[in-house]
């Protein structure tokens, strides 16, 4: 599998955006799929993962209620809204396709990562 994110940009802080992960050569809609993103400097850290058929997802906690994840499994896509963006969600988004139906916290259930996108949300 193939991921490509996109739909990163600057953005105010306030404001909103929706990046979008596509898969590519097979199918990703048999497994969980996490976002996860790293800041300057910062480790690679967590932000929202969803289960195959969209039923589970998981969100870290400082993203609650201002994120979404959902997919669409007849496109080959999921993606995450951001909405009222702090400075501090500034990063590069990083898509992952895990080896199981469920999406996790952990980095150790994904196999395939994509190259990422910038979000940069200035104050």
């Amino acid at each position: 599998v193939q991921l490509q994110a996109s739909g990163g940009g600057l953005v105010q802080a306030g404001g909103s955006l929706k990046i979008s992960c596509a898969a590519s050569r097979r199918t990703f809609n048999n497994n969980g799929v996490g976002w996860f993103r790293q800041a300057p400097g910062k480790e690679r850290e967590f932000v929202a993962a969803i289960s195959w058929n969209g039923g589970v997802t998981l969100y870290e906690d400082s993203v609650k209620g201002r994120f979404t994840i959902s997919r669409d499994n007849a496109k080959n896509t999921v993606s995450l809204q951001m909405n009222a963006l702090k400075p501090e969600d500034t990063a590069v988004y990083y898509c992952a396709s895990a080896r199981t139906p469920y999406g996790s916290r952990n980095v150790n259930p994904y196999n395939y990562w994509g190259r990422g996108t910038l979000v940069t949300v200035s104050s």
